[in-house]
């Protein structure tokens, strides 16, 4: 084969063959095809599409790029659970230990964050003396006795991702859906879990701003993963305002805590947390109904079944599971700073992204692969939207260890929110459902 032919027959609109995918793959896992012709594939790609035939071949391709983790050793049904990425979204930290606690075994591997949105590695990072970085007999070992363990991906998996991904962030072809739903997709095949549940975010702090792009994107996901042999399903939830309110790393830890602990009986990340986790439970054949995992849940709350297991966790990954039942053992930060609201009236809008931006500029996350994390810093919301503010009143609290980007972050969060005259009508968390 010879690669111009692939890249002309994709510029002209035509649909590339499994054997045409499975040489682009396992040509360029070898380095023996430049960036710059791939680039241009990727760009034909971009500009033309790729039919879902063709998107499930990619991914089973690059999937197979690397190292196959074998969870077979581990009883019952492994299940997996992925976000599309947001801010403030600390799901994992709750789900994981929820469904553990019902029976269900969470065996994760996730990533960290890069521009506005959080990673979960660096909120687990923030507990001390964990590591998320485990051979893959040890990571056996945890999900097996404490019912989850989250870690870093092993070198290997799926190196064609790690490549294409690294050159898509280069060439403006990140935001296509068949390169989305591939990177996606791959790693969780790789990963070895029997059950995958997806969380796609939409809205002004989702990578799809655009809620039908979402279903779309959860529509091919789902899809692959029940080619790939896999029970895949997807809620698609809106990321419009930041689901929890920390955003940061240990005060995001810290709030799942609480969550964990029953000390937060609503809100947003609770609501989506246990939506989620409902399905994973039906996913792993714990429970028949979402009536009957929601109950479960409540049950794994109310005993200390689920923090306990949260704590299990954490000691078995080398952490101070001491957090669990004291967050103040989390790192704090020097200076805690309100800002206050111009002007009186509603929470009308925010502008996620920014809010997520404004953390990031304060040391919660990193512009760039290799930047340092600050674990101590954050921001803490006090309002939401549809809650009433006076001029004046305190709208955040900013955590704070170094004060080179204080005002502009606080002048991105202040611009990030618009106070409106009259209350806005609520907008759906969980649109819908894709099976």
């Amino acid at each position: 084969m010879h690669l111009i032919d692939i890249i002309q027959k994709k510029r002209n609109g035509g649909e590339l063959s499994r054997e045409e995918i499975d040489y682009v793959i396992t040509e360029y896992v070898r380095d023996s095809i430049p960036d710059y012709q791939i680039a241009a594939l990727l760009m034909a790609i971009w500009f033309r599409g790729m039919t879902r035939r063709e998107t499930t071949d990619l991914t089973l391709a690059m999937a197979g790029s690397g190292d196959q983790v074998d969870l077979s050793r581990i009883p019952g049904v492994k299940v997996d659970k992925h976000s599309t990425g947001g801010v403030a979204d600390t799901a994992t930290l709750v789900v994981g230990p929820l469904v553990a606690a019902c029976g269900g075994r969470v065996a994760k591997m996730s990533g960290r964050g890069l521009g506005h949105t959080g990673g979960t590695l660096d909120k687990l990072e923030s507990i001390p003396g964990l590591t998320v970085t485990q051979t893959m007999e040890r990571f056996i070992e945890i999900v097996s006795d404490c019912g989850l363990a989250i870690v870093g991906q092993t070198a290997n998996l799926v190196p064609a991702d790690k490549k294409l991904y690294a050159l898509r962030d280069v060439t403006g072809t990140v935001d296509n859906l068949s390169l989305i739903a591939s990177s996606v997709m791959s790693k969780k095949i790789a990963a070895g879990c029997d059950a995958i549940v997806l969380d796609v975010k939409t809205g002004t702090g989702a990578f799809m701003k655009e809620r039908q792009g979402a279903v779309e994107l959860a529509r091919a996901m789902v899809e692959i993963g029940q080619l790939a042999g896999r029970r895949t399903l997807a809620l698609v939830t809106d990321m419009n305002q930041p689901l929890g309110n920390a955003i940061g790393n240990a005060v995001e830890v810290a709030e799942a805590i609480q969550i964990l602990r029953g000390e937060l009986p609503s809100g947003d990340l609770k609501t989506v947390s246990f939506a989620l986790a409902a399905q994973m439970l039906i996913a792993s054949d714990i429970c028949p109904s979402e009536d009957r995992a929601m109950a479960l849940l409540d049950q794994a709350v109310a005993s200390g079944g689920a923090l306990e297991r949260f704590a299990r966790m954490i000691k078995a990954q080398g952490g101070d599971a001491r957090i669990c039942e004291d967050p103040g053992r989390l790192p704090n930060a020097r200076q805690v700073l309100p800002l206050k609201a111009r002007s009186s009236g509603f929470v009308g809008r925010m502008d996620t992204e920014a809010i997520g931006t404004a953390a990031l500029l304060l040391g919660a996350g990193r512009e760039k692969k290799d930047d340092a994390v600050d674990p101590a810093v954050g921001i803490w919301l006090l309002k939401r939207i549809g809650d009433p503010v006076r001029a004046g009143e305190d709208l955040a609290l900013f955590h704070v260890n170094r004060e080179g980007n204080l005002e502009e972050s606080m002048r991105r969060f202040a611009d990030a929110i618009t106070i409106a005259e009259e209350r806005p009508a609520p907008l759906p968390l969980i649109y819908t459902k894709i099976e």
